[in-house]
């Protein structure tokens, strides 16, 4: 049995080659699923591995959406192939540091909801019966568009330009940073804008959020006079909380790298939004 084509080299179209060729077309799939182009004229030309290492590629242009679940087929399956006991298993900071956004989304959602479940069930005492699902709404609601959406934005992609070495600080040791003059001034800086951001835009959008699930008025307009009354209301207290959690948590939450920042930030968030659900999340 022979295989005959004009692109494949003499002695590789007898049948007990078969095994090289297909080697060197899983060379071939193993580039393209980058979305690379074969920058080599002949890929099949030598024996066995080295007909791998023959095989040159361009830069990729597949997203890396496509890159991250393509490329965990792609290590699966060489798995496979070279009889390994291991399996490729799913790691979580692969997949926070390739879905920043996604990431942060998926945990500000789920844990509003749940903090807020927590403070109802546990420290309320509720029967499942008797949970609000609607101030659940708000939190779940809250979570998403705030702590998910613009919370990354101000809070990775706008300090990233006010604070340029600001990625370079939180990628060095602890005792590195201690003796980074420059990278603890922005640190400090950026702490101070966030509690300015907490007090000034977090709480009155939070009292919005609020209004607009508990209000019976379907204008907007409405929402926004019951939510910033609330806000004026409990100013007092809201904002002394707010500094006195927030202040040394986000010491740490800006100093740890990038990638771990919203998770850490969530870890301490989750008992602030069950005091939050507590203190102001029913309809009152």
């Amino acid at each position: 049995f022979k295989l005959e084509h004009p692109r494949i080299p003499k002695g590789l179209g007898s049948w007990p080659r078969i095994p090289i060729m297909l080697q060197s077309v899983r060379c071939l799939q193993r580039g393209a699923f980058n979305g690379c182009r074969l920058s080599s004229r002949n890929p099949l030309q030598g024996a066995g591995r080295a007909a791998n290492s023959n095989c040159k590629w361009s830069v990729g242009t597949r997203s890396k959406y496509q890159q991250f679940f393509q490329g965990s087929r792609c290590k699966a399956t060489a798995a496979a192939e070279g009889g390994s006991a291991t399996t490729s298993t799913w790691s979580y900071v692969a997949f926070a540091k390739t879905f920043p956004f996604a990431n942060n989304m998926i945990i500000a959602t789920a844990k509003t909801s749940a903090a807020d479940l927590v403070a109802q069930c546990v420290i309320e005492r509720k029967s499942f019966k008797e949970i609000d699902w609607k101030r659940n709404l708000v939190f779940c609601m809250f979570g998403a568009v705030y702590l998910g959406a613009f919370q990354y934005l101000y809070q990775i992609s706008v300090f990233k330009r006010l604070f340029p070495g600001m990625e370079a600080f939180t990628s060095q040791p602890w005792a590195a940073k201690l003796k980074d003059v420059p990278g603890l001034i922005a640190l400090g800086a950026q702490t101070a804008l966030d509690l300015g951001m907490l007090t000034f835009v977090y709480l009155p959008t939070f009292y919005v959020f609020k209004a607009g699930v508990f209000c019976e008025s379907r204008s907007p307009v409405e929402w926004v006079k019951s939510g910033t009354s609330s806000y004026w209301k409990n100013w007092n207290k809201d904002v002394y909380d707010v500094f006195r959690v927030w202040g040394p948590a986000d010491l740490v939450c800006f100093s740890v790298p990038l990638y771990l920042r919203l998770p850490v930030r969530h870890v301490v968030s989750f008992v602030w939004t069950a005091y939050l659900s507590f203190a102001r999340g029913g309809n009152k």
